[in-house]
C-alpha cells in the first residue's frame, strides 16, 4: 500500500506546478489591469513597455517549472542571437509544450516580454489567459477560408505603432502532427502530393497565409525570421517508430530528459514576397525541418540518432532567471489568499475576470 502510495504521489508531479501556475493568474491579471487603468492616459508605448515586463514576470515563473523543476536538458544548434531583435518565430507544432519552447529561446536573449503569438480563434476562450494574451498582442486566427487577413494585418499595424517589440510565434502547420491520427497526417500528404509539393513524413504540410500577412506587413519592422525545429528525446517506442510527444502534464512530470532546439536565422531579404513563391519557399524550409527530423528519429546509424547535425550547446538557466518571480507571484497570492477580503476578491477575479474577457473577445478581434 506504501508503495503504491508513493508510486500515485510520483505520478502526479505536475499538480504543484499546475497549481501555482493557475492559481497566480488572478493576482497577475489584477496587477496588468490595474496598470491598463493606470495607463489609460499614456501614450501606448509606455503601457506596452510594462506590459512586457509584467509578462516577464509570470513567464519567468512558468519557466521555472518548465526548465528548473523538470530539470530537462535544452540542447541548441545553431545560431541563436545573443541580443533582442524584432523577428517572426516559425516552428513546426506536436505538442502543447511548442509555446514553451519559445519561451526558453527567448529569455536566453532577454527579451522573454516581447513573445506573442499568433493563436487559432477557439483559445481566445479560455478564462483570464484568452482575454489576456490578445491584450499583450497576440492575434487570433481562424482557419482557411475564414481567415481574415484585414483584421490580423490591423493588429499588426497597431503593434507597430505602439512600437511594440516582437517575437511573434507563429507555427504554420496550423494543428499538431500527431502519429495517433494518421489520417491527419494523411491529407496533410496527400494535399502536398496534389499540388506538386514534397511530400512531408515527420511534419505536416505548412499554411501560408498567416506567415505571408506578418512578413508582408512587419517587413520594415523586422530584423529577421527565425526558423525553429524542436525535437523531443524519448518519442520513439522499441519498434522504432514516433510516439506523440510530450503533454505540458506529462513533461511536467518529468518524461522528457532533453529537448533538442534547431535555429536557423534567415534574414528578410532572403524571403521571396509574393505570397505564391513564399509557399514554395515555407514548403522548402519544412522540407529541411523534415530532413533533420528524419535523421534524429529514422538515422540508420544509432550514434547519430536523438541528436542534430552540427555543433550543439547544453543551456541551462539560471535559477536567478526564474525562482524571484516564482518567490514573488506566490508570495502575492498567498497573501491574497490569507484574509478573507483577499479571498473574495481572488473568486471574484476568476468569475467577473472570465466573464469580460469572454465578452471583450467576441466584440474585438
Amino acid at each position: 500500500m506504501l508503495l503504491s502510495l508513493v508510486l500515485h504521489t510520483y505520478s502526479m508531479r505536475y499538480v504543484l506546478p499546475a497549481a501555482v501556475m493557475m492559481g497566480t493568474a488572478p493576482t497577475y491579471v489584477l496587477a496588468w489591469g490595474a496598470w491598463r487603468l493606470l495607463s489609460a492616459v499614456l501614450p501606448a508605448r509606455f503601457y506596452r513597455e510594462v506590459d512586457d515586463r509584467l509578462y516577464t514576470i509570470y513567464q519567468s515563473m512558468v519557466l521555472f517549472f518548465f526548465e528548473n523543476y523538470t530539470g530537462v536538458q535544452v540542447i541548441i544548434y545553431g545560431d541563436l542571437p545573443k541580443n533582442k531583435e524584432n523577428v517572426i518565430y516559425l516552428s513546426n507544432h506536436q505538442c502543447t509544450v511548442d509555446w514553451i519552447i519559445a519561451d526558453m529561446l527567448a529569455i536566453r536573449q532577454n527579451a522573454l516580454g516581447h513573445v506573442r503569438y499568433v493563436l487559432k480563434d477557439g483559445l481566445k476562450w479560455l478564462p483570464l489567459y484568452g482575454w489576456y494574451f490578445s491584450q499583450h498582442g497576440g492575434v487570433y486566427v481562424k482557419r482557411s477560408a475564414k481567415f481574415n487577413e484585414k483584421e490580423m494585418r490591423e493588429k499588426l499595424r497597431a503593434q507597430m505603432k505602439a512600437e511594440t517589440p516582437m517575437y511573434l510565434v507563429i507555427f504554420p502547420e496550423g494543428t499538431r502532427y500527431n502519429p495517433e491520427i494518421p489520417k491527419v497526417i494523411a491529407d496533410s500528404q496527400s494535399f502536398a502530393e496534389k499540388e506538386g509539393l514534397a511530400i512531408l513524413k515527420h511534419v505536416l504540410t505548412p499554411r501560408v497565409k498567416a506567415t505571408h500577412v506578418a512578413v508582408d506587413t512587419m517587413k520594415d519592422y523586422l530584423d529577421a525570421v527565425y526558423d525553429v525545429t524542436v525535437a523531443y528525446e524519448g518519442t520513439v517506442d522499441h519498434k522504432g517508430q514516433r510516439k506523440l510527444a510530450p503533454s505540458m502534464t506529462e513533461f511536467l512530470c518529468k518524461e522528457c530528459p532533453r529537448v533538442h532546439i534547431f535555429i536557423d536565422r534567415i534574414e528578410l531579404k532572403d524571403i521571396p514576397k509574393e505570397q505564391m513563391y513564399m509557399r514554395r519557399w515555407l514548403h522548402e524550409r519544412f522540407e529541411i525541418k523534415d530532413k533533420l527530423l528524419i535523421e534524429f528519429y529514422d538515422a540508420k546509424d544509432s550514434k547519430r540518432r536523438n541528436k542534430f547535425p552540427g555543433k550543439s550547446v547544453h543551456s541551462k538557466l539560471s535559477l536567478k532567471k526564474t525562482l524571484p518571480s516564482l518567490l514573488f507571484l506566490g508570495g502575492l497570492t498567498a497573501s491574497m489568499l490569507l484574509t478573507e477580503s483577499g479571498r473574495k476578491l481572488y473568486v471574484k477575479t476568476w468569475i467577473y475576470g472570465t466573464l469580460i474577457g469572454c465578452l471583450w473577445v467576441s466584440i474585438k478581434p
